[in-house]
């Protein structure tokens, strides 16, 4: 995240949902702090001597910073738009009037020992399986994470089509495998063994998507987009997904 980017952040956090700092800590270091842990995976222990901050001091403003960007929702999640039979996106204009692609990712959680069997995914990891669905320019438009991670991929698109103002999007799937990958790039805390309780972590997730949204619309460029994508390119003759990806009008 650039200095501008970190700017409007905070700028949203303080005057639209009401972000205040404290006596001893401003909304800027607030913010940097949350980010630091997200994008590092840094743990409390270690914070305290980077910040010279008591571990309550971290935890609580920590969790002041995630509630609030979670009220930023309606704001930076992306409203779906169809794609229009005048496109000319080469990876896109062959799918008019579609709306979005979804797809699902693990992501690990802490849980206890008496849920670990429901959480324990086919590779033996605890996670939970979170839906994702994306706009064309790598956005998430809907994220509902917390099904257990052996929860079967329809299972989870069945409970998000079935709530009150839940998804209206139906399958498909390559650029989400992009967007899921710029998100566990960008933010550590969802890549190893979470310490955070299911919930919490859950709220994190989202989070990281919001944050990720925010990226997306006020950086011209992302240099990890540009690094998975020299990436890809190298190992594109290893890639035999592709051509198996689904797209819905």
């Amino acid at each position: 995240m650039d200095r501008r980017t970190f700017a409007i952040l905070c700028h949203h956090l303080r005057t639209i949902e009401g972000l205040k700092g404290t006596k001893n800590m401003d909304v800027e270091e607030m913010v940097a702090m949350f980010l630091y842990i997200v994008s590092h995976d840094i743990k409390n222990r270690i914070m305290r001597r980077q910040f010279a901050c008591s571990g309550e001091t971290i935890s609580r403003q920590f969790n002041a910073v995630l509630n609030v960007l979670l009220c930023l929702h309606e704001l930076l999640l992306r409203k779906p738009e169809p794609i229009l039979g005048s496109s000319t996106d080469e990876r896109w204009k062959w799918f008019k009037n579609c709306l979005a692609a979804l797809d699902g990712t693990y992501i690990k959680v802490n849980v206890s020992a008496l849920d670990r069997p429901r959480y324990r995914t086919r590779k033996s990891e605890i996670a939970t399986n979170v839906l994702g669905v994306v706009s064309q320019d790598m956005q998430f438009i809907y994220v509902l994470p917390g099904w257990e991670g052996s929860a079967a991929d329809s299972r989870v698109l069945r409970d998000a089509i079935s709530r009150t103002n839940g998804l209206k999007v139906p399958q498909a799937r390559n650029v989400v495998e992009r967007a899921f990958g710029l998100l566990k790039g960008r933010w550590a805390i969802l890549r190893g063994r979470s310490y955070y309780p299911v919930k919490i972590q859950c709220r994190i997730i989202l989070a990281c998507c919001l944050l990720h949204n925010l990226i997306r619309r006020e950086m011209p460029i992302d240099p990890l987009e540009q690094a998975i994508g020299e990436s890809e390119e190298d190992n594109c003759d290893e890639d035999e997904s592709v051509g198996n990806d689904h797209y819905t009008h």
